[in-house]
């Protein structure tokens, strides 16, 4: 996020000059939060989403029949072998910026996979000034589960036995029609459109950014949970997983229709990196893309139902998924996803709120780590006994940083103050016990990290010893 350029020209001067003074009141002065102005860069990227070229992917994703996991490899023209094809040339053409492959991987029958298979996600890598990565993702494997597909597992009678999950039967036609138009053709295109977007921009990020279509989604996540599993097993910097499953559609099964709004998923608790990237979408996309409303939901994900992020929660990692606002089940899991349930102009809206909490993210500096080598939180009550202390790393690239608090009992920051080139803080009578705090690090550009907040983490105390 920018810095508003018009902040009081004392604290301005002074703050990037690295000379604000450790002790500092006016930072707990009670002036609401200073408000920021538009990086000219991240409004062209908004302005740049081609709704037009997110039909036609949609469009072309669906004409494949089917992307099953287990449907042909074979046929040029119909499941899942002719679609990564033409997703990998497609990323490829985007631009030569964009280093695209397959991420292969033999899996052995088990479960939803009922026979061996060579899985392929694809992955276009989008190269930063530093390592640190921040994934864009969603999965392009579709399903037809037969019947009348997922609201048929909806409406089941309270209390019914449920049926054989029919996805373990041997016999099932992996090739019978499975458009995927929504599930997941939406988050699919618009992967690909942002990834077009950011790559032939030329604004040079310091994130490293990847671009990633999974497959074995439907077959219980497959392709990210192997992936992220290499990611943790070569300890490599992750600092965000942002996923689309299923944003294309404003009309809801149940009549309500809703194209000024999106849900996004994150696990908690309250202070986790996964709601803090939640958090960052939401302030951005309001400076942004005003008009469309981002609904925080405070759960991993909708009731019994997943997708790719919980992969990478798994492991650590930062992540949260994009859910269209009204679902219309009916759709979903069937012959019927086809491409008139797909609002092309609200899939845009959504790729917009993506494109730039993705990109002002991957241009700012890293989020300061805020703990010491023993994972305790860096705070303490100094100077006078009543204050909050804050001391944190520097972060590579920052110069300055914002400090961030509220009451303990509510969900999102009240207040941030903005302090110079330093990593110690104290913030006179403001108590560490009736406040969560946290500090975000700021670029020479405006741009702001991820919040890292202040968490206490309490050991068990051990059993009393009874005579």
């Amino acid at each position: 996020m920018r810095l508003h350029r018009t902040l009081p020209a004392t604290l301005a001067a002074l703050a990037l000059a690295g000379a604000v003074p450790a002790t500092f009141s006016q930072l707990a002065s009670g002036q609401s939060t200073a408000t920021r102005d538009l990086d000219s860069r991240l409004q062209q990227l908004v302005s740049a989403v081609s709704e037009s070229r997110l039909g036609e992917l949609v469009n072309t994703l669906a004409a494949f029949g089917t992307r099953n996991t287990l449907s042909s490899t074979t046929s040029p023209e119909r499941g899942i072998g002719a679609a990564r094809q033409w997703i990998f040339e497609e990323l490829q053409r985007s631009s030569p910026r964009l280093q695209v492959s397959f991420d292969t991987y033999k899996v052995a029958k088990g479960a939803r996979i009922t026979r061996d298979v060579e899985l392929r996600n694809v992955l276009a890598v989008l190269p930063g000034r530093s390592p640190r990565r921040i994934y864009l993702t969603a999965h392009y494997d579709t399903v037809n589960i037969g019947g009348t597909g997922q609201i048929g597992s909806n409406t089941r009678p309270s209390g019914q036995t449920a049926a054989a999950d029919p996805q373990l039967r041997a016999d099932q036609d992996y090739n019978v029609d499975a458009p995927g138009a929504n599930d997941n053709g939406s988050g699919t295109a618009l992967t690909m459109e942002l990834a077009r977007v950011l790559a032939t921009s030329g604004v040079e990020f310091d994130a490293t950014i990847v671009f990633a279509l999974w497959a074995g989604e439907e077959q219980g996540l497959v392709g990210s949970r192997i992936h992220a599993q290499r990611l943790a097993r070569n300890k490599t910097v992750v600092e965000a997983n942002i996923n689309n499953d299923i944003v294309g559609n404003s009309h809801g099964g149940g009549g309500e229709t809703d194209a000024g709004s999106v849900r996004v998923y994150s696990e908690g608790p309250e202070d986790s990196p996964s709601r803090a990237l939640a958090r960052y979408i939401s302030r951005v996309a309001s400076l942004y893309v005003p008009s469309h409303r981002i609904r925080l939901m405070a759960r991993p994900d909708r009731f019994s139902r997943g997708s790719d992020h919980s992969s990478f929660n798994d492991y650590g990692f930062p992540a949260i998924a994009f859910r269209e606002s009204r679902e219309n089940f009916a759709k979903q899991h069937s012959a019927l996803d086809t491409v008139d349930g797909v609002d092309v102009a609200y899939l845009a809206q959504n790729a917009r709120v993506n494109i730039v909490s993705l990109a002002s993210l991957a241009l700012a500096p890293p989020a300061p780590v805020v703990t010491n080598e023993r994972g305790q939180a860096r705070i303490g009550r100094q100077p006078s006994g009543y204050d909050a202390n804050l001391q944190w790393q520097a972060s590579p690239g920052a110069s300055a940083y914002r400090i961030y608090w509220r009451d303990a009992w509510t969900n999102d920051w009240a207040e941030s103050r903005l302090v110079g080139d330093q990593t110690q803080v104290s913030l006179p009578g403001l108590s560490i016990d009736d406040h969560v705090f946290g500090v975000a690090a700021v670029g020479a550009d405006g741009n702001e990290s991820l919040v890292s907040a202040y968490v206490e983490r309490r050991a068990r105390r051990p059993e009393v010893k009874l005579r």
